[in-house]
């Protein structure tokens, strides 16, 4: 029975008097856990003489337990910055952008002269290539920051398997290749599919 009600104070909040003396074993009323006042809680017990008691916590507490709280409306997710060092700096949306869709053009560019031609990277730059190089980055810079200074960002026009994320790792992968490609015609000493 004492065990019964040193639980039903502990839940209810209300302070054990008969515990206050811990010569008998048991632990103080001060140092058991509370819940807060307005979970919703029901305890039931079994006297000694087999009677069923019943009790529960005040009608205003559970009801207002029992209310469900509002839920917040979604936040609007900010608009990009169209400042010109918040677009260009490190972390910003057009560097890494704009170096991937350049590598991926020019890594394809390049394994497509290598297998018609047969000409490695410094014969494609030497033979006109940097030209078409230059002009093709200056226009394709051009194209990614007008969106970019528009407040569009590429993350709310991807979707599917044409996603943000999927262009940035495509980038990557290109910039990759083409440095191995370099690397590998340096090394080599001829082009990559030469014998």
């Amino acid at each position: 029975m004492t065990t019964s009600f040193a639980m039903q104070s502990m839940i209810l909040g209300s302070p054990v008097k008969s515990f206050s003396q811990s010569k008998n074993g048991c632990v103080p009323s001060c140092y058991l856990p509370r819940l807060e006042k307005s979970s919703r809680l029901r305890v039931n017990c079994m006297s000694e003489d087999g009677e069923k008691l019943e009790q529960s916590k005040s009608p205003n507490l559970t009801d207002a337990a029992a209310t469900p709280k509002p839920t917040p409306p979604p936040s609007a997710k900010p608009k990009p910055s169209t400042n010109f060092i918040d677009v260009f700096s490190f972390s910003g949306p057009a560097p890494e952008r704009i170096n991937g869709r350049l590598a991926m053009i020019g890594f394809v560019a390049a394994m497509g002269v290598e297998l018609a031609n047969g000409a490695d990277l410094s014969a494609q730059l030497s033979s006109g290539g940097l030209s078409w190089f230059l002009g093709t980055s200056a226009l394709l810079t051009l194209a990614s920051l007008i969106p970019l200074f528009q407040g569009v960002s590429a993350e709310s026009k991807s979707g599917g398997i044409m996603s943000a994320n999927a262009e940035i790792w495509n980038g990557r992968f290109a910039m990759l290749g083409l440095v191995a490609l370099a690397f590998t015609e340096y090394v080599k000493g001829a082009g990559l599919f030469q014998v």
